[in-house]
């Protein structure tokens, strides 16, 4: 067991949070037969458990069993549905909603409305979210974790960095994940290599996905660092319930 933290953090892959987590400690610890490697920080511990609905499930699950913190936040990339809504954007959402059983959980914090489904949404099927539960942005994982935390009784809240905006097509990419989440990285170069026509398309994506993870990086930096500050000029009150409060 380690130290208890105030936040715990998942997120899908690291290079969603390679700027914040650079100077990080990294420690592997197992749970439930599997191993996680953990990012930690003083009060903060930040965990890449993969992606997908069962993956993000299992690491927050050895987050909050292993770090027993006070806050979870789902982590990462997020595609757009509201064309107001632009690459590198941040969106916390005050509600997240499981596309396949339609069961939300309130952040308690944010604005707007975050749906998470099974699988990468594509333009069509962005538009429909976007009908269907009055949201602004779509992830695979929010959700996850959201009820990971609910079930523990640990508050939760989701910051995400907007990827792809909503008439962005994106390339097949679910056939290159693996059943604990990972991406094959070397299989879809080699699919995209054989594919010209999808050439700009994963060059802009590359690029799309370094401008989110920096803006993400600094919004976590920025959160950190001004709970740290809160709790040294007020010590009498939680950083974490005053972001919240």
């Amino acid at each position: 067991m380690a130290n208890p933290v105030k936040v715990a953090m998942v997120a899908a892959f690291e290079r969603e949070v390679r700027r914040l987590t650079k100077h990080w400690n990294v420690v592997e610890r197992e749970y439930e037969g599997r191993r996680f490697k953990f990012f930690e920080n003083g009060d903060a511990v930040l965990v890449c458990g993969g992606m997908g609905t069962e993956a993000a499930r299992r690491a927050a699950e050895a987050a909050i069993a292993l770090y027993q913190p006070e806050l979870v936040q789902s982590v990462g990339f997020a595609g757009g549905l509201d064309p107001a809504l632009k690459v590198g954007e941040i969106f916390s959402p005050s509600r997240v909603i499981d596309a396949r059983d339609g069961s939300s959980v309130e952040t308690r914090t944010g604005a707007g409305v975050l749906v998470s489904t099974a699988a990468v949404a594509g333009v069509e099927q962005k538009r429909k979210l976007a009908e269907s539960y009055g949201a602004q942005a779509v992830d695979m994982e929010a959700a996850a974790v959201a009820r990971g935390a609910q079930a523990r009784n640990v508050r939760f809240m989701a910051v995400k960095a907007i990827s792809d905006e909503c008439n962005f097509a994106m390339p097949a990419m679910d056939r290159f994940v693996d059943r604990e989440g990972k991406f094959r990285s070397g299989r879809f170069a080699i699919y995209a290599a054989l594919r010209p026509w999808v050439w700009r398309r994963v060059i802009q994506l590359a690029m799309n996905s370094a401008k989110a993870s920096k803006t993400l990086s600094a919004e976590l930096d920025r959160y950190i660092n001004s709970a740290k500050k809160s709790e040294m000029s007020r010590p009498e009150l939680h950083p974490i319930a005053k972001v919240l409060n």
